[in-house]
């Protein structure tokens, strides 16, 4: 674990970590980009820019501390309800954030994966997705899952049609469906469920995110904007997370 660059109060607390029970899988809603940049009464797009900023920094941080993945919401399918021009900037933040920083993220070890409908993208948003998916494919580290252009609603949807064709063609029976086959048709296929769901801004609900894979997934939420989450924030958020009992249905005796 590299340690170059915290504090001295980040040292502290990551002392307080129990390693054996960190995380695998930490989600984030990255929420109160605009509300921050209001407060400093600077444009919204000045927010979403700051915010990949903190992406960044957090990036890195679950790499050097070991989780398996990380996903962020970076553009769900009600975004598209937005002003043309802040969708636009939106849009382009992957193409910028992953042309600067592809080949430190392929140094890394870092792979890169995708959740949403692709299809749906601007050519230069998903040349840039597919660019970094194709450059990090091979790498076996941490999983860096964005999801863009992606609805909780509408995957589940897309799941289900794609399990009704088949049955259709003949190829897949009512009894041989299951949770786990289901799960084989859902963008995250390839990951496991979020063990801790981080939420910032201090917004309380899980906006169509994940919906079936937060079944048991633990949330933490801050009043904290986006564009100030740091390092401090992830280690208190695995703290509190270490201190909950999950129990996934059961009790523990």
């Amino acid at each position: 674990m590299s340690l170059e660059k915290c504090t001295a109060r980040e040292k502290e607390m990551l002392g307080y970590i129990n390693w054996e029970k960190v995380p695998g899988h930490v989600a984030f809603i990255m929420d109160g980009n605009g509300r921050w940049a209001r407060e400093k009464k600077m444009p919204r797009v000045e927010g979403h820019r700051q915010g990949v900023e903190a992406l960044r920094e957090i990036v890195s941080f679950s790499s050097d501390i070991n989780l398996r993945a990380v996903t962020f919401y970076a553009f769900s399918t009600e975004n598209w309800r937005r002003p043309s021009s802040e969708v636009d900037f939106l849009l382009n933040l992957p193409e910028v954030y992953l042309e600067k920083d592809l080949p430190e993220l392929v140094e890394n070890n870092i792979k890169i994966t995708a959740t949403g409908e692709m299809e749906g993208l601007p050519t230069g948003t998903r040349s840039a997705i597919e660019k970094a998916l194709e450059k990090t494919s091979k790498n076996t580290g941490m999983i860096l899952n964005l999801a863009v252009n992606y609805g909780g609603r509408a995957e589940i949807l897309r799941a289900v049609r794609m399990m009704a064709e088949k049955a259709k063609q003949g190829e897949l029976s009512p009894g041989e469906m299951d949770e786990k086959l289901f799960e084989g048709y859902l963008f995250t296929s390839h990951l496991e469920d979020p063990d801790l769901i981080i939420r910032t801004s201090g917004e309380q609900r899980i906006s169509n995110f994940l919906l079936w894979q937060a079944a048991y997934s633990e949330f933490w939420f801050t009043s904290i904007y986006w564009p100030e989450f740091s390092r401090l924030h992830l280690i208190k958020a695995i703290l509190e997370y270490q201190r909950r009992k999950r129990r996934f249905g059961g009790v523990h005796t």
